[in-house]
C-alpha cells in the first residue's frame, strides 16, 4: 500500500509523528473495489506498498491495460531527481540543482497500493544521441498510440520536445524523435505541458507558448508521415503569463488549468471552461481563480494534473498538485492531493492536510486529524513579505496583520517590518519550511495576528473541541505576548511570559466550536527589536 512518512526531524526531542497510511484515488467504474473509505494525506512523503520513496514529479497518471493480464490498471509517470532523496532525507537545505536521473514508472489497480516498475526512461537512453548533452528533463505524460500498438512519452527536453516510445506501459521507452514547436508556435520548446486522454481514447498534448507562456494551446497526438508527433495546433488562451497547463473533464465540460510564473514556488490555480476541448474558454482573455485556493496558494502547489473518480453515488475531480519542495524548500512532500467540489460548473479547490475517499460511490470526507489552519508553515508566501517586486505582495496569505501601534507594513523596506522570518538550517531541522511567522519592529510595537477559520460551503467546521498548536521562538522585552482562540465569545490563551532562545510546541486545549467559527491568533506588545517568530500552527478537532 502507499505510505506516508513525514521527515523526522533531527533534533533531539522534538519529531513529527510517522504516519503509516494508506491513499486510495479510482478514476473509473471498472473496478470492482470494496465500499471502503480509506485516508488521504497530505504535507508528508509517499511511499509505495514495499516502502520505497515515491520519486514522481511534474508527471501524470494514465489508465492502460496490464500487459500480462490485461487488467485495467493505473501507472503513474513522474520525474525522479536526484535530489529528491536528499531533501527527502534532510529538508533543512533547499537544493539548487535539478538532476535528471530517470521517469518513473509506478502501478496500481485502486491508487492506493502503488508498485514501482521501472526506471522507464533513463539517462542511458538519453546518452545514446550523438548530440547528447546535460540538460532539462521534465514535465511529461504518455499516450497509446493505436496505429503502431505503441505507448508514447512526451516529454520536455532542453528546448524541444521529446517522443519516446515502448510495447507497453511499463516497459523501456526509447527514443523516437524530438521535435521544435517553432513551426508551430513560434518557439522550439514548450513553456509546460502534460498529456490529457479524453473519454474516447484520444489523447492531446496541453502547453503554452515557450516565450513568456502568455499563450495556451492543444494539439491532438498521433501518426504524421509514419511518426508519432502532433498533427494540429489550436490556441485556446492568450493573456497572463501560465505555466503548470493540464486539463480535466468533469460533466462533458472541459476545464484548462495552469498555474502562475513563479519558478518552483506555490501559485493561485487558474482555469477557463469550455464544451469543446478546442474552445471557447470562459474568460478568453484572462483566466479566473479556482475558489478556495487564495489562502494557502492551492495548499502550497503548483497545478500539476487530475484524477477522475465517477462512483456510484457522485463523480469526483481530484486536484493532483505538484509541490517543489526539495527545489523551493516549502515544506513536507512532492505530491499533494485534494477534492475538487463543485457550485454548478464552477470548481471549488477543498484545501486539506488530510481526508477520506471511498472509492466505490465517489463520496468522500475530512478525515478527523486534518489541520484547519491555513498557511500554517507560512510556505505559501513565495518571498520576504512586505515584497516590493513581482509578486508585489504586503499581506501575508491567509492571515491578518494588524498593527495597533509601530510602523505600519508596507512596500517601504527601510521603516516597514517583514512579517515573515527566514528560517535557518538550524531552525528547520525542527520546523517546517524556509518560512515561518515575524512579529517584530525597529520601534516599539503592539500586533496581532490572526485568522478566522469557519466552514466552506463544502467542508464543514463541525461542532466540538479542538487543539490549537504551534512552535514559538522568542527574544526581547515584552509587556504581552500570548497565543489565543476564541469561540463563542470566550476566549482561551497560552501566555509567553519567558523568553524561548529554541524552539518551543506551545498548545490550547478544549476550544470549544459551536457555531462554525473559531479565531485563532497571536497578540504581542514588545519594545524595539523584540522578536517573535511562530511556525507549524495547527487546530485539529479532539478525538
Amino acid at each position: 500500500m502507499m505510505t506516508f512518512k513525514p521527515k523526522q526531524r533531527r533534533n533531539k526531542s522534538i519529531f513529527i509523528n510517522v504516519f503509516m497510511l494508506t491513499l486510495i484515488i479510482c478514476g473509473s467504474t471498472f473496478y470492482s473495489a470494496k465500499s471502503q473509505t480509506l485516508n488521504i494525506k497530505n504535507d508528508v512523503f509517499w511511499y509505495t506498498k514495499n516502502k520505497l520513496p515515491i520519486n514522481s514529479q511534474g508527471g501524470g497518471i494514465f489508465t492502460f491495460p496490464d500487459p500480462k493480464t490485461g487488467e485495467k490498471k493505473y501507472y503513474w509517470y513522474g520525474v525522479y531527481y536526484k535530489e529528491a532523496d536528499t531533501y527527502r532525507d534532510d529538508p533543512s537545505v533547499t537544493l539548487k540543482n535539478n538532476t535528471f536521473e530517470s521517469v518513473t514508472c509506478y502501478s496500481s489497480t485502486d491508487l492506493v497500493n502503488w508498485t514501482f516498475e521501472a526506471n522507464v526512461l533513463t539517462n542511458d537512453e538519453l546518452k545514446k544521441q550523438p548530440d547528447y548533452r546535460k540538460t532539462w528533463v521534465g514535465r511529461l505524460g504518455v499516450a497509446y498510440i493505436p496505429e503502431i500498438k505503441k505507448y508514447a512519452m512526451f516529454v520536455q527536453h532542453g528546448g524541444e520536445v521529446l517522443i519516446t516510445v515502448s510495447d507497453s506501459p511499463t516497459g523501456q521507452f526509447t527514443w523516437h524523435q524530438q521535435i521544435s514547436m517553432k513551426e508551430m508556435i513560434g518557439t522550439t520548446n514548450t513553456g509546460d505541458q502534460t498529456v490529457f486522454t479524453d473519454d474516447n481514447g484520444k489523447s492531446y498534448l496541453i502547453y503554452s507558448y515557450g516565450q513568456g507562456r502568455n499563450k495556451i494551446y492543444v494539439s491532438e497526438i498521433g501518426m504524421k508521415n509514419g511518426m508519432v508527433n502532433l498533427l494540429d495546433c489550436t490556441e485556446v488562451f492568450k493573456g497572463e503569463n501560465r505555466e503548470g497547463n493540464c486539463m480535466f473533464k468533469y460533466k462533458n465540460k472541459y476545464y484548462l488549468a495552469a498555474s502562475n510564473i513563479y519558478g518552483w514556488d506555490s501559485s493561485l490555480a487558474y482555469y477557463l471552461v469550455s464544451d469543446n476541448i478546442r474552445g471557447p474558454y470562459e474568460a478568453k482573455q484572462g483566466m479566473m481563480v479556482m475558489n478556495g485556493c487564495a489562502d494557502d496558494y492551492a495548499h502550497v502547489t503548483q497545478t500539476g494534473f487530475f484524477v477522475t473518480l465517477k462512483g456510484s453515488k457522485q463523480e469526483t475531480v481530484v486536484y493532483c498538485g505538484d509541490r517543489w519542495a526539495n527545489f523551493a524548500g516549502n515544506g513536507l512532500g512532492y505530491n499533494q492531493w485534494f477534492p475538487l467540489s463543485f457550485e454548478g460548473h464552477t470548481p471549488y479547490f477543498n484545501s486539506l492536510g488530510s481526508w477520506n475517499l471511498n472509492v466505490k460511490t465517489g463520496e468522500w470526507n475530512v478525515a478527523p486529524d486534518n489541520n484547519f489552519v491555513k498557511n500554517g508553515s507560512f510556505e505559501a508566501d513565495r518571498r520576504t513579505v512586505p515584497n516590493p517586486v513581482k509578486p508585489r505582495q504586503s499581506f501575508m496569505t491567509g492571515w491578518n496583520n494588524k498593527v495597533i501601534e509601530g510602523n505600519q507594513i508596507s512596500f517601504d523596506t527601510i521603516t516597514s517590518p517583514y512579517t515573515n522570518h527566514e528560517n535557518s538550517e538550524s531552525d528547520r531541522k525542527i520546523v517546517i519550511g524556509e518560512k515561518s511567522l515575524s512579529i517584530s519592529d525597529k520601534v516599539n510595537f503592539k500586533r496581532e495576528v490572526s485568522q478566522t477559520i469557519t466552514s466552506s460551503p463544502f467542508v464543514k467546521l463541525e461542532k466540538g473541541s479542538y487543539s490549537l498548536t504551534a512552535r514559538v521562538k522568542n527574544g526581547g522585552k515584552f509587556t504581552q505576548l500570548e497565543m489565543y482562540a476564541t469561540s463563542n465569545e470566550k476566549t482561551l490563551k497560552y501566555k509567553i511570559t519567558e523568553e524561548n532562545t529554541e524552539w518551543k510546541t506551545i498548545k490550547i486545549e478544549n476550544i470549544k466550536v459551536e457555531n462554525e467559527k473559531v479565531i485563532i491568533g497571536f497578540l504581542a506588545n514588545g519594545s524595539a527589536n523584540a522578536f517573535c517568530y511562530v511556525d507549524d500552527i495547527s487546530l485539529v478537532k479532539n478525538r
